[in-house]
């Protein structure tokens, strides 16, 4: 099964899923996707594979990408190879956009892990990264993208200790290896 992450910026994602995947270390039913993203390895955030223009668009031609995207000005990738993993019945955890779950879900078993947290705990958390203005924290919470009709969604509220909603992120990909069983 392929677990798309998805979330509102500072809801935690990155946090949350780098907590699951140091928990999860060395369980094969398991691969956490490092994305590739035109951005460079020293820009911080996410550990991420970076790749510049160029290249991103020359391994999205050739077919490099099982899913692509591209949002605030960079381009995003998730490895082709993802489908070797799903195919050996791992569970593959992607970080990824709202805009590519329908294609996701039309290729791959899919289920949507949306982690949120209530506006005020957003709001606090964009304000200390301090990379945007009160008018720009505004507009993004503000932003709302609807999820598709017919997409198998958990959601898990990130509104207390990296360790509680890491808990949460775990137990929500355990019931993932549940129902990626065969019957």
């Amino acid at each position: 099964m392929l677990i798309l992450v998805v979330g509102p910026s500072g809801a935690g994602k990155d946090t949350l899923m780098e907590a699951a995947r140091r928990r999860l270390a060395g369980d094969a039913r398991f691969r956490f996707v490092r994305r590739e993203i035109t951005r460079p390895r020293e820009a911080g955030g996410e550990d991420h594979v970076p790749v510049d223009a160029a290249g991103f668009a020359r391994r999205r031609a050739a077919g490099a990408y099982a899913l692509s995207w591209e949002a605030h000005g960079l381009g995003y990738g998730i490895p082709a190879d993802i489908a070797d993993a799903l195919a050996a019945g791992r569970v593959v955890v992607a970080n990824v956009s709202r805009a590519v779950i329908a294609d996701a879900a039309r290729r791959f078993p899919v289920r949507v892990l949306e982690i949120t947290a209530p506006p005020e705990v957003l709001a606090r958390r964009l304000a200390a990264r301090g990379r945007e203005d009160a008018q720009d924290v505004a507009a993004r919470l503000r932003r709302s993208v609807s999820l598709p009709q017919g997409v198998d969604v958990v959601t898990v509220m990130n509104d207390g200790t990296v360790e509680e909603g890491a808990g949460r992120v775990l137990a929500a990909l355990t019931r993932a290896t549940e129902s990626a069983r065969p019957a």
